[in-house]
């Protein structure tokens, strides 16, 4: 190692990664955007829009209405084409893990007759009604056993297939297609497939994304939709990639188990509810999840097509993205863990009282001016600043900081930080925890004090460390720095940068660094603790948004 600059290789800048959650409003349009202005100005975008009275055109509009003999015309248009019904064991909720529901093999005309009952009485004591009438039901002995077991059953047409341009032989109920049009907004997209989605009863989705952006079509009937964002992915804790549903979240929204899941307190700051009636359609953008609450008889088509980002995504560029993607989302949870503001400069320095112990000072004893100074100059930098050119603040600030230093060293008088060396290796499962431990600004009054400090206060207490109190500076990078007093001061560095000149760069870290016999040393325990800080940050980012815990799996929602 070189010099000053070579000394920073390797601190990488901050300033481009301050990430801030973002109001992302659902827009209304009442007016039908062409399909120039959708692509142009909505989709790109990636967030939720309403189009009201979208299809109301449509033949489906005033056909299938089941309040206007819409069920008669569709068990007529159908009548026995068989698909798959999914039956919930948990109704009227329909989880999408496979455990939580399943498939059954129900002609359509039976569906319907299932339906008309339930219309028929509507009002009235619906399981008393559908008893009596189970055995005029011109159904098969099968459909009979689904529809009328031990208790009457919930049904959900969900996502069966009207056209289907990625899989053709797949479009149970082809001959519904006549009775819709592509929405004007999409009429240039190439879809990749156009779904029924119906229900017999009430009933809701469980929170989830899907892969392609959607459109959601309201023939009949009201749905409510909730969304968030794909940042709010920590708090919905999605299950694991690895799984049969990985698109679905773990928790239970109606009745969260916060002491196994307690980012989900904070998903109501995330979320935003639509209503959506007969005629309107819903843009859900590709990775928004979205919980669907449906009335009775409620009857919608959707269409999903190929989002521009992953249909120019070619497969060979997969592995560059994805650490790139990876990069951005380690370096926000970083943030998070460090507290770390967009700027240090709008935190204002508590001064204090406390002292240096003689004991421990490198020099003999000097008088700390109170005068206050006008900052930094290059000749203050050539000459390493002197104790009684401090400000008043960095000579206090200074005082605690090698008071702090002196405690952590001295085992007899505990500070809640221990000590440790971070440039040895550490790898039994023991220091492990330690190392988890050392990556939180809890009980880190160090780390705390750097954090409060102004950039320039930063530099004018390590230059006077260097020239005062260079074995006090050493201790500190060598020994008592935990990895996110590492990451903290590093990135008070690069504030720092920002605001001297080049030449007084230099000129901070060649003397900063001559305190050290061996310069690579002290390195290596800057950079090995801002590596265990990214490490524990990209373990978070696995759990929290790909459902991936390193340490085993996490315990089930009671």
């Amino acid at each position: 190692m070189s010099g000053p600059v070579s000394a920073r290789i390797g601190f990488r800048s901050t300033t481009s990664v301050t990430m801030v959650e973002e109001n992302l409003p659902i827009h209304t349009f009442t007016e039908i955007p062409s399909p120039e202005i959708f692509s142009s100005q909505i989709e790109p975008k990636n967030i939720p829009a309403v189009f009201k009275g979208c299809i109301k055109h449509w033949k489906a509009f005033s056909k299938w209405n089941p309040s206007d003999g819409g069920l008669i015309y569709l068990q007529e248009r159908v009548g026995s084409v068989v698909v798959e019904a999914m039956r919930s064991r948990s109704a009227p909720v329909f989880y999408g893990d496979i455990r939580g529901h399943e498939r059954v093999p129900l002609q359509f005309s039976t569906f319907i007759e299932y339906c008309l009952c339930l219309l028929e009485n509507r009002d009235g004591r619906r399981d008393a009604f559908l008893e009596s009438q189970k055995h005029s039901l011109a159904v098969s002995d099968t459909d009979q056993a689904l529809l009328f077991g031990e208790a009457p059953q919930q049904f959900y047409l969900a996502q069966v297939p009207i056209l289907n341009f990625e899989n053709k032989e797949h479009k149970q109920l082809e001959c519904l297609g006549e009775d819709i049009q592509t929405p004007v907004p999409l009429e240039t997209k190439s879809l990749a497939s156009v779904n029924l989605w119906m229900n017999n009863m009430k009933s809701r989705s469980s929170t989830h994304y899907d892969p392609h952006h959607n459109l959601l079509c309201i023939v009949s009937g009201c749905k409510e939709v909730t969304l968030w964002p794909p940042s709010a992915t920590p708090y919905l804790y999605p299950l694991p990639l690895y799984g049969e549903a990985s698109n679905h979240s773990s928790v239970t929204l109606e009745e969260p188990n916060l002491s196994v899941y307690p980012r989900a307190a904070c998903l109501n700051g995330f979320s935003q509810k639509v209503v959506l009636h007969a005629g309107d359609a819903l843009f859900i953008p590709e990775g928004w999840f979205h919980q669907v609450d449906s009335e009775a008889l409620t009857i919608a088509v959707n269409f999903w097509w190929r989002s521009m980002t992953i249909s120019g995504m070619l497969e060979h560029m997969d592995a560059y993205y994805l650490r790139r993607i990876l990069k951005r989302l380690i370096d926000k949870e970083m943030n998070k863990m460090l507290h770390f503001p967009s700027s240090s400069m709008d935190k204002t320095m508590t001064c204090t009282t406390s002292q240096p112990n003689d004991a421990y000072r490198d020099h003999g004893e000097q008088r700390i001016s109170t005068n206050c100074g006008n900052g930094s100059s290059n000749d203050e930098l050539r000459s390493k600043v002197m104790l009684q050119d401090l400000e008043p603040c960095a000579s206090q600030s200074l005082n605690e900081l090698i008071s702090l230093v002196h405690d952590c060293l001295n085992p007899s008088k505990p500070t809640g930080l221990e000590y440790t060396d971070n440039s040895s290796a550490k790898e039994n499962d023991e220091t492990n925890k330690r190392e988890e431990d050392l990556c939180s600004i809890n009980d880190d009054p160090v780390t705390n004090l750097i954090l409060t400090l102004h950039p320039l206060t930063i530099q004018s207490v390590f230059l006077a460390m260097a020239n005062n109190f260079p074995r006090t500076l050493e201790a500190l990078v060598l020994h008592v720095l935990t990895p996110v007093g590492s990451e903290i001061l590093t990135r008070k560095f690069e504030e720092m940068d920002q605001l001297i000149s080049g030449e007084d760069q230099n000129e901070f870290y060649r003397i900063f660094y001559g305190v050290f016999d061996d310069q690579s040393a002290a390195m290596d325990a800057l950079l090995n603790g801002k590596e265990l800080v990214a490490r524990q940050a990209f373990e978070n980012v696995l759990d929290q948004y790909m459902g991936i815990n390193l340490d085993g799996p996490k315990p089930a929602a009671k």
